[in-house]
């Protein structure tokens, strides 16, 4: 696609389609050609290799053995509404992050969140893909119900 013809494309996607302020701002960085993400993981707590659809597998396993609800569909789509499966992904624009505690990772979960939904035995590490998804999910399946409910930033 020509660049010329992003702006065009992206107003017509804001006017026939319902988007959350996450791909709002996704579309706008990708209009003024930047990406926002977070320093990297520090060599104590390394990042998961792999991609999306290994890291959301290896999430369910761990979610299935704490009995925490959700499919790979539900944890596929969340998690491509809020970064586009980038695990550095870190927001620093919103109301958590003016409050100094930016949404981070593949989730887009904060600290706090993070902290108090944190699944033993997954990484401390909230940039981990699986500790990420993982929080991310318990959070969404004490809230909603399931990860599978939740259709919107949360």
């Amino acid at each position: 696609m020509q660049i010329t013809a992003m702006p065009k494309k992206f107003a017509r996607m804001t006017k026939t389609k319902k988007m959350s302020l996450g791909m709002v701002a996704a579309g706008a960085a990708v209009m003024a050609g930047t990406v926002i993400s977070a320093p990297a993981a520090s060599a104590a707590t390394p990042v998961p290799s792999g991609n999306v659809d290994t890291w959301i597998k290896e999430s369910l396993k761990v979610m299935h053995a704490q009995g925490i609800p959700g499919t790979y569909e539900g944890i596929h789509r969340n998690l491509m509404r809020e970064s586009t499966g980038n695990p550095n992904a870190i927001n620093n624009w919103d109301s958590n992050a003016v409050k100094g505690i930016p949404s981070k990772g593949l989730m887009q979960v904060i600290d706090p969140t993070f902290k108090a939904y944190h699944v033993a035995g997954t990484s401390q590490n909230i940039y981990d893909p699986i500790a990420n998804i993982t929080a991310s999910a318990k959070y969404a399946a004490q809230r909603y119900g399931s990860i599978d409910n939740v259709n919107s930033a949360y």
